[in-house]
């Protein structure tokens, strides 16, 4: 009996060890059928930020772009990605491409990631990006979003804000210092030097959207 439940131990493990391999999977994307797919242009938005200011992509003049990142205060995964999240908008904007993060949840559902809450992790945190509350959820379902965290890198076009890239921040939400592919710096890099993304979505690892 005892080994079964050793042996029954060491499969749990491999089976989450496989999930957890298998979860970044390169080119799949899974956001919102109907949600936005790259090369749709998003549409602008009008959101309240912590500081109690309206905040819209149209108020960045200079931008060349956007990591729209839907986040939240609960969820682990997005907790271990807050300072990677501060230093992608530390990194990017003063090149043009600035962090809006937004918290998509129904704090009805999880009190935690009220607008109270949302203004106490802000500061806790240090974040130096706007932290918008997606009042009503109607913002997340049009980017087709389902997890936290969950990233969208637009690129400001003649024609609108261009999705140029969908999915995971890198591939290790434990360890920072052992990630191997850091999916949104490329996808940055590339688009700024004018190049092909590739991979152009990845399967975003997160808590499910409440």
């Amino acid at each position: 009996m005892k080994n079964v439940k050793i042996f029954g131990g060491i499969a749990l493990v491999l089976l989450f060890v496989s999930s957890f391999a298998m979860g970044f999977k390169v080119g799949e994307n899974d956001n919102l059928d109907n949600g936005y797919q790259v090369g749709d242009v998003a549409t602008d938005f009008s959101l309240k930020n912590v500081d109690g200011k309206m905040v819209s992509l149209a108020d960045f003049d200079t931008a060349k772009g956007f990591l729209v990142i839907f986040t939240c205060n609960t969820c682990p995964y997005a907790r271990a990605y807050e300072d990677r999240i501060i230093a992608l908008d530390a990194k990017y904007k003063p090149q043009g491409v600035p962090v809006v993060a937004i918290m998509p949840n129904n704090p009805s559902d999880k009190p935690g990631d009220s607008f109270a809450k949302m203004k106490e992790r802000a500061a806790e945190i240090g974040f130096t990006f706007p932290y918008l509350m997606d009042e009503g959820q109607k913002v997340y379902p049009q980017y087709g979003a389902t997890r936290t965290p969950h990233v969208f890198l637009l690129e400001k076009t003649k024609s609108g804000n261009m999705v140029k890239y969908i999915g995971a921040i890198d591939d290790n939400y434990q360890d920072a210092s052992q990630v191997d592919e850091k999916f949104v710096e490329n996808a940055v890099d590339a688009m700024l030097a004018g190049n092909e993304i590739d991979p152009k979505t990845t399967k975003a690892i997160g808590c499910g959207i409440k």
